[in-house]
């Protein structure tokens, strides 16, 4: 099984409001860079959809390790809150609806098909793969203000 590692980062102009996200994905020495946006959404679905994209992009069952500045994200699986909320129908523990059900529920197929490690990173901490995919986070958001 390959290694791939992934960085992801996504933002959001005004939450809800103008968002984007972006990605590099690593292989031995090759990267590929993928970004994109959306003119009404909110930080945490630009997070989601980042990590989604990436995987998505995998052509086979990969072994990755996913860097991410978002908690949201990180905790949400590693933690299996995400698992949890889809077991209860999508509700949390205090019985309120889940946010983002549909890419939640798209990431843990995801996880299902690949050996997917989440590493949290402080954002705006000098990362570079995290400051790369900011800076083309913060791009795709600019393009629809």
């Amino acid at each position: 099984m390959r290694h791939i590692d992934i960085y992801t980062d996504g933002s959001c102009r005004k939450n809800p409001g103008p968002g984007g996200w972006g990605a590099v994905l690593v292989y031995g020495t090759k990267e590929k860079t993928m970004s994109g946006g959306e003119a009404e959404t909110t930080n945490n679905r630009m997070e989601l959809t980042a990590v989604i994209s990436a995987l998505e992009a995998l052509k086979e069952p990969c072994e990755v390790t996913l860097t991410s500045d978002s908690k949201y994200v990180c905790d949400g699986i590693a933690k299996g809150w995400a698992k949890s909320w889809k077991s209860r129908g999508w509700k949390k523990a205090d019985k309120s609806p889940a946010l983002n059900p549909d890419l939640w529920g798209r990431l843990l197929e995801l996880c299902d098909m690949h050996q997917v490690n989440f590493v949290w990173v402080k954002g705006h901490a000098g990362h570079p793969y995290n400051e790369r995919c900011d800076e083309m986070a913060q791009a795709e958001s600019g393009k629809y203000l």
